[in-house]
């Protein structure tokens, strides 16, 4: 099983429309994935139709596992499942603050999911904190979407400053550009400096694109109700990238 993140310290770059799209390709080619919506906006969650259960307790969510996995929900979509947010998440870093090992305690949950899924992607709420931290120890590789803006880059900045200052591996994060406008010489002029200072970027960039805004109207991935626009094909590519990074391996489909 392969745990990745899709993480910025900034709102409104393009986190959540990046794991609600590469959950449903990695689901498309036979990955047993589970899209792990940790942010309590429920964006995520919102775009597969999908709400948390009444009876999911937050308080349970680092110590009692079985509890927590009677709350994951299928979508509409073969071998993917959502585990859908609740406002409650916003207490998770007053929660954690009293736990031991305070900064493991997701990747621990998050292993007894390994029987189950080949494939986790948590959609994370914009923020540097605790539970931030817990999913910086969790996941295997954490996707950045990075608007090529003075702003976006400086939230870039400050978390590769805060993994070297933690003794966390830089080579975990793995930065691509978002929501680009390739009319712009901002965007274009940034995409060039940012390309020599950060070798790991990926290749793909998504483009700004009014059919991805439209997942909201059509509660869908893009990938799924537009699959052929530029921007559905953008992620495409992007999955191919980021699959390669994780080198994980399908395993046998459920039945």
């Amino acid at each position: 099983m392969k745990i990745l993140a899709s993480y910025s310290i900034k709102g409104g770059v393009g986190k959540t429309a990046t794991s609600v799209n590469l959950a449903h390709l990695a689901a498309t080619q036979g990955y047993r994935t589970l899209l792990f919506d940790l942010d309590p906006q429920g964006a995520s969650s919102f775009y597969f139709r999908v709400r948390p259960s009444e009876k999911c307790k937050s308080k349970f969510f680092f110590s009692k596992e079985k509890k927590l996995q009677k709350n994951i929900k299928a979508s509409d979509f073969p071998y993917l499942d959502i585990l859908p947010a609740k406002l409650s998440f916003r207490n998770f870093d007053i929660m954690l603050n009293y736990m031991k090992k305070s900064t493991t305690r997701l990747h621990k949950t998050l292993l007894t999911l390994k029987k189950e899924y080949d494939l986790i992607l948590i959609d994370c709420p914009p923020s540097i904190s605790l539970l931030s931290e817990n999913v910086f120890n969790a996941a295997d590789k954490i996707l950045i979407p990075l608007i090529p803006t003075t702003l976006s880059e400086r939230t870039l900045q400050q978390l590769t400053t805060f993994f070297t200052t933690h003794g966390y591996r830089n080579k975990k994060l793995i930065p691509f550009f978002s929501m680009v406008q390739t009319q712009k010489k901002l965007h274009k002029d940034a995409m060039t400096r940012l390309r020599k200072q950060y070798p790991r970027l990926l290749e793909t960039s998504i483009p700004f694109s009014a059919d991805i805004e439209k997942m909201g109207i059509h509660r869908e991935p893009v990938t799924a109700f537009a699959k052929d626009t530029a921007g559905a094909q953008a992620f495409k590519t992007l999955w191919e990238e980021v699959e390669s990074e994780l080198a994980c391996s399908k395993q046998k489909k459920r039945a």
